[in-house]
């Protein structure tokens, strides 16, 4: 039984399946247990069946809600039982990462970074789009925190970790010319739980606004680095050769300036009457829209903080059986150019609706086949009870290898 104390950035419950699936369920049956600390709003929050878990009820402002999990985070590692695990781990929390980083050091455990995301440049864009008319505590907090970030985790946590776990291989490589060492890191792309996947029920009054329609899906967040307008554009022009095209937006932002951006962005486009909005809703009966549609749509805006990661949504799209539209963003042209199951194009509307209006005037056996084929790959390569096992095997290695001496011995 490998053991690990687990800090994640996520609070608890979480939607992010790479924790609740992969750590959650997968990894126990392989051995590996990963006692998770980290904040909650709830009460009574849903069971972690990683192993034990610490939490810390924090409610409030954003600010509050940091420094309380700041707080947390170190309070907990140290009255840790460090005897107990095999590895201290800290996911996208480069402040806590450092100080977990230098205690390991001193009582000689090995340490382990997961980064999902480049958590400081995230920072530091944020405070950039925001600029100084949000406000200059809502500017001045994101920026401050970026900047200390890059610093410790490029400069402190990464160089000395005894291994990193990175989001793709444009992360990892992006990680090697930084000068971080190959051997010490794993990547593990977004997979999808077949073992739970499948469409839910969804309202009466969307299904009747969907009947009779060519239904173009868009799952997932709305907030401005995602840049979802290109689907307005692309949206207007598919009508010109097919009137019954509507677009349903399954997914929200909790930037209240950003919804109404994009609610006037839409109208500007001249589509608002044709663009269906749920909002967040419970994770089946999004798959049970993915079931609805006709195209899955996938655009993820190029640049240094999205090429790195491993979008979540074409995985799910493809192992219900939905043909897709994605643009050339590292990880979806790799899927796309492996299963066929759609087409990839450039991050523009003219392309998008190029290749969705293909889809949709292509013979239904073949877009049956390219399903198929879409399907059959995940359930190989993205299944988490596949991505399980590579992960439990960097574990055995990083186990296996010589523990670190603790300061006082190494002096």
């Amino acid at each position: 039984m490998t053991r690990i104390l687990y800090l994640t950035a996520e609070s608890w419950p979480t939607h992010r399946v790479d924790v609740t699936t992969l750590f959650g369920r997968e990894l126990p049956k392989l051995g590996v247990r990963s006692d998770l600390i980290t904040t909650t709003t709830e009460d009574a929050p849903a069971p972690w069946g990683g192993g034990a878990v610490d939490l810390a009820v924090i409610r409030g402002g954003m600010a509050r809600q940091y420094l309380g999990a700041f707080w947390h985070a170190m309070t907990a590692l140290l009255r840790a039982d460090w005897k107990a695990y095999d590895a201290i781990q800290v996911r996208d929390l480069p402040l806590p990462a450092a100080l977990a980083l230098t205690l390991c050091k001193v009582r000689g455990k090995r340490f382990v970074y997961w980064m999902s995301y480049p958590m400081p440049e995230g920072q530091i864009q944020l405070a950039a789009e925001r600029g100084m008319d949000a406000g200059f505590v809502r500017f001045i907090f994101p920026w401050v925190r970026g900047r200390i970030g890059r610093f410790l985790l490029y400069r402190y946590v990464l160089p000395r970790a005894d291994h990193i776990f990175v989001q793709s291989e444009f992360m990892k490589n992006d990680l090697l010319a930084k000068n971080i060492t190959a051997a010490k890191m794993t990547a593990v792309p977004m997979g999808v739980d077949t073992e739970c996947i499948a469409p839910g029920p969804v309202p009466d009054a969307v299904r009747a606004q969907l009947e009779g329609r060519r239904v173009l899906l868009y799952l997932g967040q709305l907030d401005r680095t995602r840049r979802i307008e290109v689907l307005f554009d692309a949206l207007a022009l598919v009508r010109e050769r097919d009137p019954s095209a509507v677009l349903l937006v399954v997914g929200d932002t909790d930037d209240l300036s950003q919804h109404a951006r994009l609610q006037r962005l839409a109208q500007q486009a001249g589509v608002q009457d044709h663009v269906i909005w749920t909002g967040w809703v419970p994770i089946d009966e999004a798959w049970g829209y993915v079931a609805l549609s006709d195209i899955g749509l996938s655009p993820i805006p190029r640049g240094p903080l999205l090429d790195c990661s491993s979008p979540t949504k074409i995985v799910e799209y493809l192992a219900l059986g939905l043909v897709t539209v994605c643009n050339d963003n590292p990880d979806q042209a790799a899927i796309m150019a492996a299963t066929g199951a759609g087409r990839c194009v450039p991050y523009e509307p003219e392309a998008f609706a190029k290749a969705v209006l293909a889809l949709l005037e292509a013979p239904e056996q073949d877009k049956a086949r390219l399903a198929e084929a879409g399907q059959a790959w995940v359930r190989e390569n993205r299944a988490y009870e596949r991505i399980a096992h590579m992960v439990a095997a960097a574990y055995a290695k990083i186990c296996e290898s010589p523990r670190p001496l603790p300061a006082s011995e190494a002096s």
